[in-house]
């Protein structure tokens, strides 16, 4: 019967371990995205603003573009 007891509540305590595992791996994984965010916004913004005056130009780079 005390083996039972010790079973039960050993799982409870691995339960509490992997959730805060689990949230410790979520933060890092946000903190990954955010900072990824910060470093490439620069970039991908540029990528971004150059296919929008293509797209808006019809192909012509000499035209005036209206993305802002």
């Amino acid at each position: 019967m005390l083996e039972f007891f010790r079973n039960i509540t050993s799982r409870r305590d691995e339960d509490g371990a992997s959730a805060v595992e689990y949230g410790l791996l979520v933060a890092g994984i946000a903190a990954l995205i955010v900072a990824v965010v910060f470093i490439f916004g620069g970039v991908i913004r540029d990528a971004f603003k150059s296919t929008c005056s293509t797209v808006a130009n019809n192909g012509n780079p000499t035209a005036a573009a209206t993305c802002n």
